[in-house]
């Protein structure tokens, strides 16, 4: 049986984008996968093309209950609890500082940043449990994924960016605090990526076709499944802790 089998994958915001490229790229490379997001539809397609090695669970990642529905049914499914997650879900908000709707980035905040907190509590807690004893024989990750505007001040989509600062800075105190206890916390920083992020951050159809014009060929979801998959294969002792991912053409930001 090889390494990559016997390990057990969450990934939230698995129903489109980037968290769905990354379900459908562990499932090939034998990991098994519990996957979240609000379309039960496409979950349950998702499940129905990869088979025995997905499970999907339906729900808000704002519910707290649907974060321990994962790591339950990883543990009731898969025989174990997951050794890999990935903190995917997340939206965007288009807008600079002085344009943004207040309530609408307070929804980013709760949404980007406290069930993100809450989803990297419950993994460092349950990965705790186990991981003392198998390293440096085995490896436990948790991905997460940030933004180049995370590091970058974007000039379309400033508020979104500062959700992603706070993001990277919850994802570097995660690392110093599990990291010298065998768990390895990486920081994914995509650039523009073609996907429903767009549409859903209110992004026109004007701009996005400026991205694909100044920026293309632009990224998509597999392209991140793949640095995903690079990281986590890596040995236990060997710890890429981040990775920013542009476009060839992109500039800035």
């Amino acid at each position: 049986m090889s390494q990559s089998s016997q390990r057990v994958a969450v990934v939230t915001g698995a129903t489109s984008g980037i968290g769905e490229a990354t379900a459908r790229k562990l499932v090939a490379e034998g990991i098994r996968v519990v996957g979240t997001g609000r379309n039960q539809q496409k979950l349950t397609q998702l499940q129905a093309e990869l088979g025995t090695g997905f499970i999907g669970i339906a729900g808000d990642i704002n519910d707290a209950s649907i974060i321990d529905a994962l790591f339950a049914t990883a543990h009731s499914h898969f025989g174990q609890l997951p050794d890999i997650v990935v903190a995917n879900a997340g939206r965007g908000l288009g807008g600079s500082v002085t344009e943004t709707d207040v309530a609408e980035f307070n929804k980013v905040l709760q949404l980007n940043v406290t069930s993100t907190l809450v989803l990297l509590q419950k993994a460092a807690q349950k990965m705790l449990q186990f991981q003392a004893q198998r390293y440096p024989h085995s490896a436990a990750d948790i991905i997460i994924i940030g933004s180049v505007v995370g590091r970058n001040i974007s000039p379309f989509s400033a508020v979104y960016g500062a959700s992603k600062f706070a993001v990277h800075a919850l994802a570097e105190g995660l690392r110093r605090e599990v990291g010298p206890k065998g768990i390895r916390v990486s920081l994914v920083e995509p650039g523009l990526l073609l996907s429903g992020f767009q549409e859903a951050a209110g992004y026109s159809e004007v701009m996005v076709d400026m991205f694909k014009q100044n920026f293309g060929p632009l990224l998509i979801g597999d392209d991140i499944a793949n640095t995903i998959h690079f990281m986590i294969t890596q040995p236990p002792h060997v710890h890429i802790s981040e990775i920013m991912v542009r476009p060839t053409r992109q500039d800035y930001p």
